[in-house]
């Protein structure tokens, strides 16, 4: 097959290691991680790369995301057949599974992740790890208040707001073993010490990863056939298919 892979560059390295090893030709597309903190936006940019793609050039198109806040659900498969993980967000294609990112949640749910891809790749050159908003997206939100609430108003909400540091108290950054990571590796143990967190190192597993650009899509991925869009499952499925109703 010839195949389009569009995914997220905090899984840059994991992305270019697949595709050069996969039995597919493959042409890769990556896009900013902060797009994220925009699910709509994100959808929407998402959309424009998938209505882009020709089916004449492309047996089918690969999405490197989770359901990432909804970002997902409400895509639509144009001419090409898309396929996309079933997965909430990345730090699952970082675990391979979904399994394991359950086990993980359950075990310890106030987790900051780390990987090396997302902060390399962190324009803003912020500590923000996985599971907490940048400081773009933050200083959007604080623009938003100023301009709805007041300045007063909007310095006390966002003091509120960040008291999302309570709820934490691991950092992990998970290592898939592609490229020297030591240096984001000693940066996730430096802020874990900073903020009295715990922290790990976990193993990744690029299996996830492997298997979409190897075009090996059963059980834990879903395929799109042209006509149909991506649906928020609310289930262990995560995101299921409808067919998209005639205009």
């Amino acid at each position: 097959m010839r195949l389009r892979i569009i995914g997220c560059e905090v899984l840059a390295r994991p992305l270019y290691l697949a595709a050069a090893r996969s039995p597919h030709v493959v042409d890769l597309t990556l896009l900013k991680q902060g797009l994220h903190d925009r699910p709509g936006g994100l959808r929407d940019r998402l959309q424009v790369e998938l209505d882009a793609t020709d089916p004449a050039a492309h047996d089918a198109v690969g999405l490197a995301y989770g359901l990432c806040g909804g970002a997902t659900s409400g895509l639509v498969a144009p001419a090409t057949p898309v396929v996309l993980p079933r997965a909430h967000d990345c730090i699952t294609l970082f675990l391979g599974s979904r399994e394991r990112y359950a086990e993980e949640f359950i075990a310890h749910p106030g987790t900051y992740w780390y990987a090396q891809d997302f902060m390399e790749r962190n324009d803003s050159q912020t500590s923000a790890g996985m599971g907490a908003e940048s400081d773009e997206a933050r200083q959007r939100t604080y623009e938003e208040y100023v301009e709805k609430y007041g300045r007063d108003n909007a310095d006390y909400l966002m003091e509120t707001l960040g008291e999302w540091r309570r709820h934490y108290d691991r950092a992990v950054y998970v290592d898939l073993g592609v490229g020297d990571g030591s240096a984001v590796e000693r940066q996730a143990r430096d802020e874990a010490a900073d903020r009295g967190w715990a922290y790990d190192r976990l193993p990744g597993d690029m299996i996830l990863v492997k298997r979409l650009v190897d075009g090996d899509w059963a059980d834990d991925f879903l395929v799109l056939q042209p006509g149909e869009r991506a649906v928020q499952a609310w289930d262990e499925g995560v995101v299921r298919a409808e067919p998209v109703e005639a205009s």
